[in-house]
């Protein structure tokens, strides 16, 4: 309904207003930032796997996060290692790859994503023949006494962590504005892969703790482990495995990178951050400053923290995100309901309200220092907005 860059951004600004507009633009620099950086962890894990299978060993200290954060007591230590380089260096090749232009970033997503899915069939089909279904037994492990540790109260926190895979279809509509045809592409796009990645992510999940008890499987590079502990008969696969692996993990920084700077863009569009971030390239016409920014900070941030940490922060954001949008929806349907809808959301106000309730209720599960961390991020965002976003705001100027 509104095809411009800025994903949910965009849509609080034209259904909420401005300030709301900037809690959630600020909140999506948080979400593909740091899901940029999260991810680039993972896909860190794999190379060197994939290394060590060729006998190719890369020192500790380059491979690892200096930080590491113990959830259970909430403690900060030092590791030993000095840069997780491998992460640095996927952020780099990417945002270089986006500054010189979309069309060439498609082709190469458009390459790793045939071989992502390629592999990851190839892992289910073989791995089913190894399944030991003792592994799932007991399917839910029972609470250990603290709430998230087990039981139901640690599928909860689960979804809470996990809630970041979700921000690859938020990122669809962040490209909107370059879609040929924005109001039938984006619904396909958003809805077909949500189904698909459904799909895979139940199936590649039971297959993984079928082959290996879940409690291995804590690692950067789970699918990995498990096909190193299927046995010999199984080891023609590793390559292909990981490879796979990388491919995948690869397009979805891609993904994260390329929508962050789409929103930067719009927000300085409306003036609420410097012109800078809508600057566009006079050659390759991409948004070069905001990308390398982007590209710049998510390098540091993969290099210095581990997975978990990076993973929890970003849900929250991408929940309080899903938890505005939905409430835009309420809002501009009773608002202004006769505006053409070229899609509309079904079943309303049920499916919104639900929207809502769910979103918060996932956020609630995830731990207490996870929501510090969040204010703390959206205080600074406060502070921006009021020394500068509101002075320098379009709606203020006119």
């Amino acid at each position: 309904m509104i095809p411009i860059s800025g994903s949910a951004y965009s849509y609080a600004y034209a259904t909420l207003g401005e300030f709301i507009a900037w809690i959630i633009g600020w909140d999506l620099v948080l979400e593909y930032l740091f899901g940029a950086s999260t991810v680039a962890v993972g896909w860190s894990g794999y190379v060197v796997s994939f290394f060590a299978d060729l006998g190719l060993h890369l020192p500790e200290q380059l491979v690892n996060a200096p930080f590491s954060y113990n959830t259970i007591d909430h403690q900060w230590m030092t590791t030993g290692a000095i840069l997780n380089v491998p992460a640095i260096f996927i952020v780099c090749v990417i945002t270089y790859l986006l500054v010189i232009g979309l069309r060439e970033s498609a082709r190469f997503n458009n390459v790793i994503v045939l071989v992502k899915v390629a592999v990851i069939l190839l892992f289910v089909f073989f791995g089913l023949a190894y399944i030991n279904v003792d592994n799932w037994q007991p399917f839910i492990p029972e609470n250990e006494g603290t709430f998230g540790r087990f039981g139901w109260s640690g599928i909860l926190r689960a979804t809470g962590v996990i809630f970041f895979a979700f921000i690859g279809f938020d990122a669809v509509s962040t490209l909107s504005q370059e879609a040929k045809n924005p109001q039938k592409d984006m619904p396909w796009g958003i809805l077909g892969s949500l189904v698909v990645c459904a799909i895979l992510y139940v199936v590649v999940g039971l297959v993984m703790t079928g082959i290996v008890p879940f409690a291995q499987l804590n690692d950067p590079a789970p699918i990995a482990v498990a096909i190193d502990a299927a046995g010999p008969d199984l080891f023609w696969l590793r390559p292909f495995i990981k490879v796979g692996a990388i491919a995948g993990l690869s397009s979805v920084i891609l993904v994260m990178l390329m929508a962050q700077p789409r929103v930067l863009f719009s927000m300085s569009s409306d003036g609420l951050l410097p012109k800078i971030f809508s600057k566009v390239h006079s050659r390759f016409h991409t948004p070069h400053w905001s990308t390398i920014l982007t590209g710049l900070f998510a390098a540091i941030i993969a290099g210095l923290f581990p997975i978990g940490l990076l993973g929890e922060l970003v849900s929250i954001g991408t929940l309080l995100a899903f938890a505005i949008v939905s409430a835009g929806i309420l809002v501009l349907r009773y608002k202004e309901p006769e505006l053409e809808r070229p899609f509309k959301a079904p079943f309303f106000p049920f499916v919104p309200i639900m929207g809502v309730l769910t979103s918060l209720g996932v956020m609630l599960t995830l731990p207490g220092d996870t929501w510090m961390r969040l204010i703390i991020w959206m205080a600074l965002g406060f502070l921006i907005y009021f020394i500068y976003g509101k002075h320098h705001s379009r709606l203020n100027i006119k």
